[in-house]
């Protein structure tokens, strides 16, 4: 049974509830909207750093609408099994970035999605059929580390994406530089300063005009061919996905790597599904996290086969619902079929790989430092910050950090060993569990009764059992 809690808000549109058509397509479109900008970062990020083409970046982000989509529609309605019934926008997940982009360098992307089609129904599967069993093992502190490590370890990559690109023969150029700023600076005003959708849509609305400021620097020569339109104008408006694309290769390392990964990815999923609830004052429901888990990793799998990468829930948009206080299932379900729709297109994919590095550089890494700062404050809401704890924090931020700035640091490692620890999430999210499992605390699943509230040294008091 869900358990009740003190975080119900006000819902206009409650789980089953099903506004008016143009109302709806009005909310779906809003929650579109909210992701498509992170959601394709990914995509472009990874394809970046592997050094693929336009068209086959093009392809990728394809993938990626047309599988988000997918997977939107299956959380809201289910099949089977499959799916929460609740109202949770799907996307590709940050965590993936730096394995993805690794491991196509290393091994090729056919060991990327040779791995992702493995472990994502795999892993996700089992996790979701004994979540009950595991639960205990990921408190807010393991979790809230591994998103505070997701977004200081994209801080890099989203500066050299600031700067142009790594590899562009502008790399540092004063346009590029004054670009991202534009798109940092309007992002940031319209957050701070506005509200309501100008608010809520403040990253998108940024990045319009850091593109407008892109195509106006273009036409005027001051930096000829920042924007080209020539992959747009060669892309289909219609194509169906290539499964096998890229090839398959199931190596050792690249499973192991992903299959933690999709462990992490399956954390993120539990933290957001509990935000959606809460709107309605409760946790999730058995069924609800088990359907959504299985969502996670099968749709990553299925996605895998056509080139997308893994998809995962999106917190923003937990976010969104908690405050407009529309919990529509059927909202976000129309969301997922128009997500789907443009996924089908390649002219939708190679349009958006027209915004050139400096422009997502300066919305990525707004969103790689909330994607941190959203970690920290789940840590200090749930955590009290003792020695223990403190440690804890101390020794897997400083080897994840340590990971993410020296990674040469571990070149006298074997190959492998070196690819699976030179990923600073794992090493993070390792640390963090290993500790957090065998040191005695509140949250240590081992020593304490997580439900039992522990008190501080000082206190003469004796334990209270909970209720």
């Amino acid at each position: 049974m869900a358990s009740e809690t003190d975080t119900e808000i006000d819902l206009e549109y409650g789980l089953d509830d099903r506004p008016p058509w143009l109302k709806s397509l009005l909310l779906g479109l809003q929650h579109v909207a909210v992701m498509i900008v992170p959601a394709t970062a990914v995509a472009y990020l990874v394809a970046g750093n592997v050094g693929l083409d336009a068209g086959t970046t093009a392809y990728i982000v394809q993938m990626v609408l047309l599988f988000s989509g997918l997977a939107t529609v299956v959380q809201a309605y289910t099949v089977g099994p499959v799916g929460a019934k609740l109202p949770i926008v799907m996307g590709t997940s940050f965590t993936f970035v730096g394995a993805a982009s690794t491991i196509g360098i290393n091994y090729g992307l056919g060991a990327v999605f040779g791995a992702i089609l493995v472990t994502g129904w795999l892993v996700e599967g089992l996790i979701g059929w004994q979540f009950k069993r595991i639960q205990q093992f990921f408190p807010p502190l393991v979790t809230g580390l591994v998103v505070v490590i997701i977004g200081l370890y994209l801080i890099p990559s989203a500066m050299n994406n600031v700067a142009g690109g790594l590899g562009s023969e502008h790399y540092g150029a004063l346009y590029n530089l004054a670009l991202a700023a534009l798109v940092l600076g309007v992002a940031v005003v319209l957050n701070m300063f506005t509200g309501g959708v100008t608010r809520l849509l403040s990253t998108l609305i940024a990045i319009a005009v850091g593109y407008v400021g892109a195509l106006a620097l273009t036409v005027t020569g001051v930096a000829p061919g920042l924007v080209s339109f020539g992959a747009v104008d060669a892309a289909a408006w219609f194509a169906i996905p290539q499964p096998g694309r890229f090839g398959f290769s199931v190596q050792p390392v690249p499973v192991i790597t992903f299959a933690f990964l999709f462990l992490v990815s399956a954390m993120e999923t539990v933290g957001d599904m509990s935000s959606v609830t809460s709107a309605e004052g409760r946790t999730p429901r058995d069924n609800e996290f088990r359907g959504g888990l299985f969502t996670d990793g099968l749709m990553s799998s299925l996605g895998g086969v056509f080139g997308a990468f893994p998809v995962t829930s999106f917190s923003q948009n937990a976010g969104v619902i908690n405050f407009t206080g529309v919990m529509s299932r059927h909202v976000v379900g129309i969301a997922g079929v128009m997500l789907a729709v443009l996924g089908l297109s390649p002219k939708i994919g190679a349009l958006v790989t027209t915004i050139p590095s400096a422009v997502f550089g300066g919305a990525v890494l707004l969103m790689a430092g909330m994607v941190a700062a959203s970690g920290a404050r789940l840590i200090t809401i749930h955590t009290t910050l003792d020695r223990r704890n403190m440690v804890i924090l101390a020794v897997s931020l400083g080897l994840g950090l340590g990971i993410a700035t020296t990674p040469e640091a571990l070149s006298g490692l074997p190959r492998a060993a070196e690819t699976f620890f030179g990923e600073p999430v794992i090493v993070t999210a390792l640390s963090a569990l290993l500790l957090n499992t065998f040191v005695p605390g509140e949250q240590s699943p081992l020593f304490d009764d997580p439900a039992t509230p522990v008190p501080d040294d000082e206190s003469d008091a004796d334990p209270v059992s909970a209720d």
